[in-house]
């Protein structure tokens, strides 16, 4: 697989990501960091604990790296989850969890074809 199909596979914009990274090389090394950054993993704690600025502020740091590696699909779904956690008072609206299954699935989609594709 070429980063190209890569990044397709994981329902990204390749082009978006070489202007931004300029090299194919600096962006396979940001793909590595990307796999190693906890942000899911705090969303996924502080919906497990309930706690709605915990939750906000994954979902924050996750859009802007999504954005940022132009993996559209991760981004625009923590983007909606972020906007949902934004002033809820640390709490954790209804609405938030079928948003949270919707990134957790796109999340999962990065991190397997990224993982696929360094394998």
């Amino acid at each position: 697989m070429t980063l190209k199909e890569c990044y397709i596979a994981l329902s990204g914009n390749f082009d978006e990501a070489l202007s931004r990274l300029m090299n194919e090389r600096l962006m396979e090394k940001f793909l590595q960091k990307f796999l190693l950054d906890p942000s899911f993993s705090e969303i996924k704690d502080a919906f497990e604990i309930k706690d709605g600025e915990k939750a906000f502020r994954g979902a924050h740091t996750l859009k802007g790296v999504s954005a940022n590696l132009a993996f559209t699909k991760l981004s625009a779904s923590s983007s909606l989850l972020t906007e949902t956690l934004r002033n809820t008072n640390g709490a954790i609206p209804e609405e938030a969890y079928p948003l949270y299954q919707e990134v957790e699935k796109d999340y999962k989609l990065v991190i397997d074809t990224i993982s696929s594709y360094f394998a």
